[in-house]
């Protein structure tokens, strides 16, 4: 790691502390007014936390490098490189093509009555119970019955598939205690999903499988195989679940804007964007600077790493007017709640398309949310929610 210039504002807390983790928004605020890049001496990291900053970073992916890792600890970034979340052009765009395929809106066309089809069952059940979990009655619903059939994982690891997420996301922070307990449940899933039977526990025509059969046509390396594997975790589970729930949460404490939805409902875009930038699911990424970078007139020197901060620009008040407001009417679909650039998230048309699917069905059936006390899922470098009690109306 570089030391902090000696010019850079100095933020003397630690980002990947439970006290943050709980109640990140008030030092997301005061790091974007100290400056455009702020020096994180507990993290030994740089941090951007203002919304033109951290977009134009992951815009020029040649100087804020993915290649060294993008997670703020060495081991992980050692252990990751060659990844599809951890590499540069052209390595990552031959990668994101082979995992990307199933993923692309024409091709999830083939998936989308399924999943209109199981949305329509499950909130059919929920609306009769009158009472349920948003997260374990609803938001996991989805990921876990279609997708995980869609990946082919067989029993053991679809059971096994949201704790196996979460720690992918843990030990992608800081190897803090949440990071180290992470590391037992990924060498568990390495070991899983790099076993010489994993092709034959797939389900035939799964996206595990075709992995497999661009292997067989010499698009990606064999080893490279339950790597490409682990990619689809992240991007069908826990992103997904959170930013469901997250919706359910927003609209139970916003009446007026459920209401609002109720009475047009082509506003359920507008919603998932909005609801995606408020309570934005990854927290952020780091990045490696491969040459010296001025941000904002702020320099960090070559060899750094750099914390860019998706939930924090979010909430940039130079971006967005009112930004801690729930205002489904606003135009956010430049939100980085996805990441940005050749490392946006490649399951967001998914995400979209199940969230859609649940919001077009409530939107009939329910006229009111009454929350529970809910219960936040403490990660390092996701936000979201464990239990979100509801009774709906």
């Amino acid at each position: 790691m570089i030391a902090a210039d000696i010019d850079c504002p100095v933020y003397d807390v630690d980002l990947y502390s439970d006290a943050v983790l709980c109640d990140p928004y008030p030092h997301y605020r005061a790091l974007r007014e100290l400056g455009p890049v702020i020096w994180l001496p507990q993290n030994a990291l740089h941090a951007l936390g203002r919304f033109e900053d951290v977009r134009a970073a992951l815009r020029n992916p040649g100087l804020f490098s993915s290649a060294q890792g993008v997670a703020a600890n060495d081991d992980v970034n050692e252990m990751s490189r060659g990844t599809t979340l951890a590499s540069d052009a052209p390595l990552h765009d031959r990668l994101r093509a082979i995992i990307a395929a199933p993923l692309l809106p024409r091709a999830l066309e083939e998936i989308g009555p399924q999943i209109r089809t199981e949305a329509r069952r499950l909130v059919d059940d929920l609306v009769t119970r009158g009472a349920f979990d948003a997260v374990t009655d609803l938001a996991q619903q989805l990921p876990l019955t279609i997708v995980s059939k869609l990946v082919g994982l067989e029993d053991y690891g679809r059971g096994s598939m949201l704790r196996w997420a979460s720690a992918t996301f843990n030990v992608l922070g800081t190897m803090n205690e949440r990071g180290c307990a992470g590391m037992t449940d990924v060498r568990e899933m390495r070991t899983y999903l790099g076993g010489p039977a994993i092709r034959e526990r797939l389900r035939p025509g799964s996206w595990g499988q075709r992995i497999f059969e661009a292997a067989d046509r010499g698009e990606v390396e064999p080893e490279r195989c339950p790597v490409l594997m682990r990619d689809y975790l992240g991007p069908s589970l826990d992103t997904t679940i959170f930013a469901t729930a997250n919706l359910i949460l927003l609209f139970g404490k916003y009446p007026e804007q459920w209401e609002l939805l109720r009475e047009d409902p082509t506003l359920i875009a507008n919603a998932i964007n909005e609801a995606l930038r408020l309570e934005s699911p990854i927290r952020g990424f780091t990045r490696h600077l491969t040459a010296d970078a001025t941000v904002g007139g702020a320099t960090i020197l070559a060899g750094s790493r750099a914390l860019l901060l998706y939930a924090s620009a979010n909430r940039d008040e130079r971006k967005w007017q009112d930004p801690e407001r729930f205002d489904i009417r606003r135009r956010a679909s430049d939100h980085l709640g996805f990441g940005n650039g050749i490392h946006m998230c490649a399951g967001l048309h998914l995400a979209r398309l199940e969230m859609t699917a649940l919001l077009e069905l409530l939107v009939e059936k329910v006229r009111r949310f009454e929350l529970g006390e809910p219960v936040l899922a403490v990660n390092n470098v996701l936000r979201g929610l464990k239990s979100l009690p509801v009774r709906v109306s």
